[in-house]
């Protein structure tokens, strides 16, 4: 078992066991923060992900850390942190602690979105209020999950009128004790025509189930929120530009995209890098390998090529569809919709690769660790689990489809709620 952490206690250190040939770990003035914090998830994280539940204690790290605000612009009193550094990090924390990782990208995922679509004054109030109230942000925005209802009502004797919100949201990645909730509801038949609302997850008619109990992430309090006559005031739907109208707007999508794109590769790495390890530690040659250490095992020596060119491969697309990403969010309002469906391109290319190498590496490091290495005390399972789990997210086949079309006619994909 990890040893257990209590609330306000950091480890001084980052496990110390990463080879410095491998991995580089520097975001510039984050570094200490980053590793800090990594350090902590990475104590209990094995026994925890055994566990399930809500990693309450861990929430509160990631809280304390200063790093929930990255992605707030300066002009509401945020770091604006480059997308490439934020996802680097994100990268990090899924080497450790997927589930965490996963709440960690989320939270950057709806700061965006109130960039994205919020009016100027609600960008104010709630980018604002994630620096000043250190909010932790869920979101309850599946966008095939259309049994939400938002009806207007009627103010009674000259009073404003409201919003009604009703119905349910599933995979609701986050919700539990966050602050703030982001919340699609759907204004036609189109999954596509939706508006995005942003409430107090204390507000009346607003409950969070504990209804997530998948194989893998099973500390993203990932669970159902239901609405029963919840009031929404007409300033809490955030707009306009809304969900659609410009190619910056489609942004959201791709954010998303590459969040999960990080969590596959921070798991690939965190599996690489534990085999790696216990490979040094407690690996055994083949008997008739002729050698002593696991280490000058000729197979195994190949095994660790194979799933580090994987992985290398993987990190470079993305990475660069990162820069991309990047490119494209300073662009604003002159984005085009060439340039944003590029960007999608480079995003579809670096999942595909990523998802792929991050499945192959979290179940073959058992071929280079051995049978005893699938002991349950070690907990080396959850790294494919968690990559199971995730690329299951959305159709990876699409992607591939989409790829494919652009290839042969240089179309690019249009934008969509998971595309």
């Amino acid at each position: 078992m990890g040893q257990l952490l209590k609330l306000g206690e950091l480890p001084q250190s980052a496990p110390t066991y990463t080879p410095a040939h491998l991995v580089q770990r520097d975001v510039g003035t984050l570094t200490a923060a980053v590793e800090k914090t990594a350090a902590a998830l990475a104590l209990t994280a094995a026994e925890r992900d055994r566990r399930g539940g809500t990693a309450w204690v861990e929430r509160q790290v990631l809280r304390d850390s200063g790093l929930l605000k990255l992605a707030v612009p300066a002009a509401f009193g945020g770091p604006e942190t480059p997308w490439p550094t934020i996802y680097k990090i994100i990268r990090r924390f899924a080497e450790v602690d997927s589930s965490l990782a996963h709440l960690f990208g989320f939270q950057h995922l709806q700061v965006a979105s109130v960039a994205l679509f919020g009016n100027p004054q609600q960008k104010q109030l709630y980018l604002g209020k994630t620096v000043s109230e250190n909010w932790f942000w869920g979101n309850a925005t599946n966008g095939l999950d259309t049994r939400t209802t938002l009806i207007w009502r009627e103010g009674e004797n000259g009073t404003d009128g409201y919003y009604e919100l009703n119905g349910i949201k599933s995979f609701c990645s986050g919700a539990t004790g966050s602050d703030m909730l982001n919340i699609t509801a759907p204004r036609s038949a189109d999954p596509a025509d939706r508006v995005f609302i942003t409430i107090p997850t204390q507000r009346a008619g607003v409950t969070v189930i504990d209804d997530w109990d998948n194989l893998g992430q099973r500390q993203t309090d990932s669970g159902s929120v239901t609405f029963d006559k919840v009031r929404v005031e007409r300033n809490e739907v955030l707009g306009p530009p809304g969900t659609s109208g410009t190619p910056r707007a489609t942004l959201r999508t791709l954010v998303s995209q590459l969040i999960l794109i990080e969590i596959y590769i921070g798991n690939a790495q965190g599996a690489l890098l534990n085999a790696w390890k216990y490979t040094h530690e407690q690996g055994r040659p083949w008997f008739t390998s002729g050698v002593e250490r696991a280490i000058d095992d000729p197979f195994t020596q190949q095994h660790y090529g194979d799933l580090w060119i994987a992985l290398r491969g993987a990190s470079a697309l993305a990475e660069a569809a990162a820069a991309q990403l990047q490119h494209a969010w300073k662009r604003g309002d002159e984005l085009s919709a060439e340039e944003r469906g590029q960007l999608a391109v480079a995003i579809y290319e670096a999942k595909i690769a990523a998802a792929r190498a991050a499945l192959d590496i979290t179940a073959k490091i058992f071929e280079v660790m051995g049978a005893r290495a699938t002991a349950a005390k070690f907990g080396f399972d959850r790294f494919w689990r968690n990559v199971r789990v995730h690329t299951l997210h959305d159709s990876l086949d699409y992607k591939l489809k989409d790829v494919g079309l652009w290839v042969l006619t240089g179309e690019v994909p249009t934008p969509s709620i998971y595309s």
